[in-house]
């Protein structure tokens, strides 16, 4: 048993090593730069140890806005989305002709690259001394009144936001979900059947249980995903987001490194800290509701 043990270790080492080197060094540099108050890129040297850091981040109103921003993404598109994606899936659950033609085309835009499908809505949506833009147009032609969603007011810009953030990462959930209901044991559905159950009834004791795991994974990944939303934003509103006032906490942690006022790697690691301790927050409560709503 004890060779055996060893010789698990042995297979584990390189792995090990490059988690050490990579993941967790990195995570214990990133608190002890935070603390470091004073800290000089260029001589490497702090005054001392201490939270203002992390104080002056919290009341810095550029950071207050990502904030701002990155939570009304996350509480806006990971629901929507999801939803969405069931929604799509059981559609196309239903489909017994051409599903997989259908599967492959709601897929497209998830191997699409990002900022090429940010380009295309940046188009679709902007307003320039030509065009109105397509989407204004067809506004314009129901009777509505017209709006600059790229350079406009702020509900608009977040509108975009939202909606881009929606259809880059609803293939993805398409995809799981889909292969999730495959997976789910027809005999549960023919018993149901002969019991004369209605759908509904179906799908809240028989669907929705069985795939609740896959739900609860989505889920969990999605509000990670919205909370390190970064390229999406500047796929729409290019790189000086805080002029755009639609910076996110990535975004501010990357200008505070390598921004035009960057070179501040003790302030961007403080904001980083507070999103980890956000992101760590709200896994740990979807962990625990998931305790009572998700059936393995």
């Amino acid at each position: 048993m004890k060779k055996s043990g060893a010789k698990g270790w042995l297979y584990l080492l390189p792995a090990i090593v490059l988690l050490g080197l990579f993941m967790v060094y990195p995570l214990i540099d990133v608190f002890v730069y935070s603390a470091e108050e004073g800290y000089n890129f260029v001589t490497q040297t702090a005054k001392g140890i201490g939270l203002y850091n992390y104080s002056y981040v919290l009341r810095d109103p550029y950071f207050l806005q990502a904030v701002k921003n990155t939570f009304i993404i996350v509480i806006i598109t990971v629901p929507l989305s999801t939803g969405f994606a069931l929604l799509i899936a059981l559609a196309l659950n239903s489909i017994t002709k051409l599903k997989e033609l259908f599967q492959t085309v709601y897929f497209l835009p998830y191997v699409t690259n990002t900022l090429a499908v940010g380009l295309v809505f940046m188009i679709l949506f902007r307003r320039t001394a030509y065009t109105d833009g397509m989407i204004n147009l067809l506004i314009q032609l129901f009777g509505g009144q017209g709006v600059d969603f790229i350079d406009g007011p702020y509900w608009a810009k977040m509108f975009v936001m939202c909606f881009y953030t929606i259809w880059v990462v609803l293939p993805f959930k398409v995809l799981i979900l889909t292969s999730a209901l495959a997976s789910v044991n027809q005999d549960y559905y023919n018993a149901a059947r002969i019991d004369g159950t209605s759908k509904g009834r179906i799908f809240r004791r028989i669907t929705l249980p069985m795939i609740s795991p896959m739900l609860f994974y989505l889920i969990i990944t999605g509000f990670i995903g919205a909370f390190k939303a970064y390229s999406d934003e500047v796929a729409l509103f290019g790189t000086n987001l805080n002029e755009a006032g639609m910076n996110t906490i990535v975004g501010y942690v990357y200008d505070m490194l390598y921004g035009s006022a960057g070179g501040y790697p003790s302030y961007a690691s403080a904001a980083a800290v507070i999103l980890f301790a956000i992101v760590l927050t709200i896994t740990c409560v979807n962990l625990m509701v998931s305790r009572k709503t998700v059936h393995y």
